[in-house]
């Protein structure tokens, strides 16, 4: 996995400075090092987002991920049984 040079508190106070409206855009991209298209990404996810609304991403992801890994146990498991009774019959 790719790693990540922000993180997503770094990238909601720089949305935060670009919101603000005392940079413009392409200088605030030069100032912390990063494109304007990636700041453009950032803005189509993370914007209008409060700290809350991120604190809540967060959990729904984990949440997510746990239930996905429940879901792929189960079906192995079902995939087990299945195998079993072909072989009994």
């Amino acid at each position: 996995m790719k790693n990540k040079r922000f993180t997503e508190t770094q990238i909601f106070s720089i949305l935060k400075e670009g919101e603000s409206g005392a940079v413009i855009v392409p200088e605030l991209c030069r100032k912390h090092g990063v494109s304007p298209s990636t700041y453009y990404k950032w803005k189509s996810k993370y914007g209008g987002m409060e700290s809350s609304d991120l604190a809540k991403m967060k959990s729904l992801e984990e949440e997510n991920r746990q239930l996905k890994k429940l879901f792929a146990d189960v079906s192995l498991q079902n995939m087990a049984l299945k195998d079993v009774i072909e072989k009994k019959l």
